[in-house]
């Protein structure tokens, strides 16, 4: 059987990265909650926020190390599927990822040690410290990546010479002009979607009727945030898309199924798009809608798909789906937020069953959104690996076959299906047991040595022979 190496390449890092980024989707927004509860705590003195924040800590922990071990599959796979990429690209990029890991991956590293395990080792507020940095780290992360990534999708600040990307002005490389309002979109989804994950648990551990308090506090912090970060989602979406208007205006028009260029087009909001005959069936539209909002003027122009040559388009189906999912599901976040708006007016919020079962439905509903918009971004980028200038197609090892792409796809698909399930029941074993009480979360440790000697008991003594 003869198998593709580009197509099986691409499913394997689609594959690979599809199952990581669910992982910085929640740690990015879980350092940050865990971190603002030790502040409170601090600021405080109140245990409940201390009992949430180790909770939360466990959680973080085994999130944090699968995200570790996924992460460096990636790059991997660069050298071994993607070496003539990497060849091209790497006076670029190759510093973007190196500061990545001097700047986060360091940093995080340092200071977990002391999050996850220096609570009786060191004062509270270099515990805070700590908890901060870690936080901190996880933003520098997404920086840096989300930088690479966004040269991939609009290229600045380089010339090419014998093939090669060189550096031109490195201030260009890293703030290209889709970077800002990917950065601020993508950070924003992986607040909410950790905002839902606690929404969720907290809605969980109030319908036990148990850990109440804690319940309480989660349900309580976390809504305040959406209430606030659902809404500007919604705005920096539309910033993102005037900027992929301009910038990428092919991926726009398979995101919208538009294939004739026009101006007062509609909205499309549901159609079956037929990339061999280039048009669409069983179309919903909402006429005039779609230039308003995609360009902001009734009579603003939309590029059609038949502007780009045929080999320059990038695929329509799945951009045009995922991008009505990422959109369905920040619709019902909106309404979520409203709900428990109108019912903490009502002082109603932590009582009312239905929403505390709607919250805990909709856990997962940010890790969907996220999948999707991840979807629309990089399969909207092709054929093209750096957008324009370097196509997929010769971006993959020269010496690669498919039976070997095949073999190693069959691996990861196997680890990855042992992993996350394991790793998802261990959370579920934490979440099912609740919060503990503060004084229970770490053994007494006085002057850095253990509580008790490590054969305490066995009746050995210092001098005596094993």
């Amino acid at each position: 059987m003869d198998f593709d190496p580009v197509f099986l390449s691409r499913l394997q890092f689609a594959w690979v990265i599809g199952w990581h980024i669910l992982l910085p989707a929640f740690t990015v927004g879980a350092a940050a909650f865990i971190a603002v509860l030790e502040g409170y705590n601090l600021a405080t003195g109140r245990d409940v926020y201390l009992r949430v924040s180790m909770f939360w800590t466990r959680i973080f922990s085994i999130a944090f190390g699968m995200g570790v071990v996924t992460g460096v599959v990636m790059p991997f796979q660069l050298g071994t599927n993607w070496s003539r990429y990497s060849d091209a690209t790497a006076n670029v990029l190759s510093p973007l990822f190196a500061y990545e890991g001097l700047t986060a991956f360091f940093l995080e590293a340092a200071f977990l040690g002391v999050l996850l395990f220096g609570r009786k080792l060191v004062p509270r507020w270099a515990h805070f410290v700590a908890a901060l940095v870690v936080a901190m780290g996880t933003l520098f992360s997404s920086f840096w990546i989300l930088s690479a990534n966004s040269l991939m999708q609009t290229p600045a600040g380089y010339e090419i010479v014998d093939g090669r990307f060189f550096p031109t002005d490195w201030l260009q490389v890293i703030f290209n002009p889709s970077f800002p309002s990917r950065q601020a979109h993508t950070v924003v989804a992986f607040f909410i979607t950790t905002g839902f994950v606690v929404l969720g648990v907290g809605a969980y551990l109030l319908r036990r009727e148990k850990f109440a308090e804690e319940g309480r506090t989660m349900l309580s912090m976390t809504l305040w945030l959406l209430t606030a970060l659902v809404p500007l989602q919604i705005f920096l979406g539309d910033h993102h898309g005037l900027n992929t208007l301009e910038h990428q205006p092919a991926k726009l028009a398979a995101i919208e199924v538009r294939w004739e260029t026009g101006r007062n087009v509609p909205l499309t909001l549901f159609a079956i798009p037929d990339e061999k005959t280039e048009s669409n069936h069983a179309a919903i539209e909402i006429p005039g809608l779609g230039s308003l909002i995609l360009t902001h003027k009734l009579d603003g122009e939309i590029k059609g798909l038949k502007d780009f040559p045929a080999d320059q388009r990038p695929p329509v189906a799945i951009p045009f789906f995922a991008f009505r999912i990422m959109v369905g599901c920040a619709m019902l976040m909106l309404g979520i937020v409203l709900l428990g708006g109108w019912l903490r007016w009502r002082r109603r919020l932590t009582d009312t069953p239905l929403f505390l079962l709607l919250c805990q439905i909709a856990t997962p509903i940010g890790f969907v959104a996220v999948i999707a918009g991840w979807a629309v971004t990089e399969v909207g980028r092709q054929p093209w690996t750096v957008y324009g200038l370097l196509r997929t197609a010769a971006s993959v090892s020269p010496s690669l076959t498919g039976r070997d792409v095949a073999i190693s796809l069959l691996a990861y698909m196997a680890v990855y299906l042992f992993m996350y399930p394991t790793g998802l029941f261990l959370m579920l074993r934490i979440v099912r047991a609740g919060p503990m009480p503060a004084a229970e979360g770490d053994a007494t440790i006085e002057a850095g040595r253990p509580q008790a000697p490590v054969l305490a008991g066995a009746g050995v003594s210092g001098g005596s022979e094993p």
